[in-house]
């Protein structure tokens, strides 16, 4: 993966699964890694483990379901020199819209839509003043498809799908990358998260369907590496998109109805 090769990457979600992830794959090539996520302590962890000659790794305490801590970070990182951004933080709900808790719903809003699209705002006019740069955002499978159950966050998930794509047509002969990674099922504790209390997880994936978090990660890299627009990580779910995409809605809605207890 040449192009990340002495590279300064700002990784958001970055103490644990994906964004702990990319930090690991990325930081034998990486000069700098700007980890961002709430748990300082697992960041602090995380740059123990990656710690080599070379390799700056800064941990920065952000929750970004807080504009102003986004718009904070943006200024600790006014004048650095970034080469990558990784936005791969997110928040998920599963269940009802209905009862839904309001403040889980803004959360899932302002960290899949609004820190990812403050951040990418912020950085990006370095990266064309440099006519060099690389965005990577991590989407879903589900930003193809309304899921019932998921209501909002397949939602933001589509808003990030559709960002991702005119960002890339818009910046398209500026030298700048812009690539989509859309996993499907990925066993990193998400579900769980995304669970609410007291409530059975009933959104279970086929064991078919899931890839591992090394190969979502590395798929999504070597995209983003060769400036490929978008990429479902494993051949099943990337079967699945392509099903998704000749099918219509129409015919999709017989199979997204679900049955209330």
């Amino acid at each position: 993966m040449n192009s990340f090769q002495g590279c300064t990457a700002v990784i958001t979600g970055a103490s644990s699964g994906f964004g702990a992830e990319f930090a690991r794959q990325l930081a034998p090539y990486a000069r700098k890694l700007i980890l961002v996520a709430r748990n300082r302590a697992a960041m602090e962890a995380l740059a123990t483990e990656l710690a080599r000659p070379g390799l700056e790794i800064i941990a920065e305490p952000a929750d970004l379901a807080d504009l102003a801590q986004a718009e904070a970070l943006l200024g600790r990182l006014d004048g650095t020199k970034i080469d990558v951004l990784i936005n791969n933080a997110g928040l998920g709900d599963h269940g009802f819209f209905e009862a839904s808790d309001w403040s889980r719903v803004k959360a899932m809003v302002d960290v899949n839509i609004t820190a990812l699209t403050k951040l990418t705002h912020g950085l990006l006019p370095g990266m064309l003043g440099r006519k060099s740069g690389r965005i990577l955002n991590v989407s879903s499978l589900a930003g193809d498809i309304p899921v019932p159950g998921m209501a909002i966050y397949s939602a933001t998930k589509a808003f990030v799908t559709s960002f991702s794509e005119a960002l890339r047509a818009e910046l398209n002969g500026t030298g700048i990358a812009v690539t989509a990674v859309c996993p499907g099922p990925v066993d990193t504790g998400f579900s769980g998260k995304a669970a609410r209390a007291g409530e059975h997880d009933d959104m279970v994936s086929p064991q078919i369907m899931k890839v591992s978090v090394e190969q979502a990660v590395r798929e999504g890299l070597m995209a983003l590496d060769r400036g490929r627009a978008r990429v479902v990580p494993g051949w099943v779910p990337a079967a699945v998109a392509l099903a998704i995409s000749v099918i219509p809605m129409f015919a999709l809605r017989a199979f997204l109805k679900r049955r209330r207890n």
